[in-house]
C-alpha cells in the first residue's frame, strides 16, 4: 500500500509546481505594461511658454510667472502617444509636425509706420503771371523753362492798343483839362489798375508821350514753369503745368498775341517742397496729424530730414488703395529733387496687444489662420490680426497668452489643399 502511494505523492507535487509557475508567469504580464507606463510618464517634461528654463516632470504652474505649465515639445514621449485617431485627422484642418511652437507674448510695442513716397512741389508757392490786358508781346526777357527770377525783373515788353489809347487819355487831360482833377484821377487809377506801375504813370504825365511798348514786371520770386500749349491757346486756368521735366522751349513767343487775363508763365518756389508718402490701408487707423516723420532718400545716402505729418488726404485716389499725406520740407539749398523717391517712417505711438512673429500668420485673402498646437497636433485656427509694427504682427481676437502655436504657418500649409478651420468648413 506504501509502495502504491509514492507515486500519487511524486504526481501531486508536479501539478502543483506546474500551477505556481503558471500563476508567477501571468502576474508578470499583469504587471509589466503598469511599469512601462510609469517609465513613459516620468520621461515627460513640463515647461513654461515664457520662461523656459523652468523643467518640470508633473504638471502645474510656473514658479516664476504662474503660468500653466505646457508639456515641452520635441519629446520621444509626444511620438509614443499618437493614436490611430490622431493619425486619422483631416489634413486640410489637422497636420503632425515637429516643429518649434510659441506663445504669443502680451505687450506695449512702440509702432512705426513705413512707407514709400516721392517728392513734389508745394503747390502752396504756385503764382500765375497772367496779362491783365490784350495785346502783343514785343519782347521776351523769360528764354527757357526753370529760369530764376526775382521780385520786380522785368519779363516782357508789350504792346496794346487800349493801354495806349488809356495813356493818350490821361495825356490829353492833364494837358488841356488841367482844372478837371476828377477826371485825371480817374484815367491815373484806370491806368495803375491795368498793371502799370506809379513812376511809369508819373513819366506819361511828365513827358507827354505814351509808352508804345509798356515793360511788364515780375510780381513774385521763383523759377519759371511753362505753362501748357492749351492754356497759350486759350482760356485762362490756375491749375499747374503738367509736367515740369520737359526743357523744350517755351510755348509763349515773341511776336504773340495774348488775351485778358490769359495766364503766361507759372513761378514756382523751390525753396518748398512737400513729401508725398503714401499709407497702406491697415496703418491709415494710426495715422493721426502732427505724428514725427524721419525721411530718409535712397540718393542721398545719410541724409535724414525730419519734420510732421502735416495733411492727411481725406480720399482714396481712382484706382490706389491707399491714402497720401504730406510732409512739409525746406529745401533752401536746391539739394533736394522734385520726382525723388523717399522712405518714410512715422512714429504712430504705442499700441497694447498681443503679438506674435509674422512667420506664425498664414493670410488667406479673407481669412487669417495660425496653427495652435494641441497635443502632437497643429490645428489651423482663425484669429483676428491687427497692425503690423516690423517682424511683429497684433492679433485682437482668436488667441490668448497660454496658447501654444507654430512658429511658422507657412511650413505647415500645404498648397494642394483647402484649409478650414472651425465654423467655417
Amino acid at each position: 500500500m506504501k509502495k502504491r502511494m509514492k507515486p500519487v505523492r511524486i504526481i501531486l507535487t508536479s501539478l502543483l509546481l506546474i500551477v505556481m509557475v503558471i500563476s508567477a508567469c501571468s502576474d508578470k504580464k499583469k504587471k509589466s505594461p503598469i511599469t512601462a507606463a510609469t517609465q513613459v510618464k516620468s520621461d515627460i517634461k513640463y515647461t513654461c511658454p515664457m520662461h523656459p528654463q523652468v523643467l518640470e516632470d508633473h504638471p502645474g504652474n510656473c514658479p516664476i510667472c504662474g503660468m500653466t505649465l505646457v508639456k515641452k515639445s520635441g519629446q520621444a514621449s509626444e511620438g509614443a502617444g499618437i493614436s490611430l485617431n490622431t493619425v486619422l485627422q483631416p489634413v486640410n484642418s489637422s497636420v503632425i509636425a515637429d516643429i518649434n511652437a510659441i506663445s504669443p507674448i502680451e505687450k506695449a510695442v512702440p509702432t512705426q509706420i513705413v512707407a514709400q513716397g516721392y517728392l513734389d512741389f508745394d503747390t502752396r508757392t504756385f503764382n500765375n503771371i497772367a496779362a491783365r490786358f490784350s495785346g502783343r508781346i514785343e519782347k521776351l526777357y523769360i528764354k527757357y523753362a526753370f529760369q530764376e527770377i526775382h521780385t520786380g525783373q522785368r519779363i516782357f515788353d508789350i504792346y496794346s492798343p487800349d493801354m495806349v489809347a488809356a495813356q493818350q487819355d490821361l495825356i490829353y487831360l492833364t494837358k488841356n483839362s488841367a482844372q478837371e482833377t476828377g477826371l485825371i484821377n480817374a484815367a491815373r487809377q484806370k491806368l495803375l489798375l491795368l498793371g502799370m506801375t506809379t513812376a511809369q504813370v508819373e513819366q506819361v504825365i511828365k513827358s507827354g508821350k505814351s509808352f508804345y511798348s509798356l515793360p511788364v514786371y515780375s510780381p513774385y520770386e521763383g523759377h519759371v514753369h511753362d505753362m501748357p500749349h492749351a492754356q497759350m491757346a486759350g482760356a485762362a486756368s490756375t491749375e499747374a503745368p503738367a509736367d515740369f521735366a520737359n526743357n523744350l522751349p517755351l510755348s509763349v513767343k515773341e511776336g504773340m498775341y495774348v488775351e485778358k487775363g490769359q495766364n503766361i508763365f507759372n513761378l514756382v518756389n523751390p525753396h518748398q517742397l512737400w513729401a508725398v508718402v503714401k499709407i497702406d490701408r491697415p496703418a491709415i487707423a494710426a495715422l493721426k496729424l502732427n505724428q514725427t516723420v524721419t525721411i530718409n532718400l535712397p540718393d542721398m545716402p545719410g541724409r535724414t530730414i525730419r519734420g510732421k505729418v502735416d495733411f492727411i488726404e481725406p480720399v482714396l485716389q481712382d484706382g490706389d488703395k491707399t491714402t497720401s499725406i504730406r510732409v512739409y520740407i525746406d529745401n533752401m539749398d536746391h539739394a533736394l529733387k522734385v520726382n525723388s523717391l523717399v522712405k518714410a517712417t512715422i512714429q504712430s505711438g504705442e499700441t497694447k496687444g498681443l503679438w506674435i512673429p509674422r512667420t506664425a500668420l498664414l493670410n488667406l485673402g479673407r481669412t487669417q489662420v495660425v496653427w495652435l498646437k494641441k497635443g502632437a497636433l497643429f490645428q489651423a485656427h482663425q484669429v483676428n490680426a491687427g497692425i503690423i509694427n516690423g517682424n511683429e504682427i497684433q492679433i485682437i481676437k482668436g488667441l490668448s497668452a497660454s496658447d501654444s502655436l507654430a512658429s511658422d504657418a507657412q511650413y505647415l500649409a500645404d498648397s494642394e489643399s483647402f484649409i478650414k478651420t472651425s465654423g467655417n468648413e
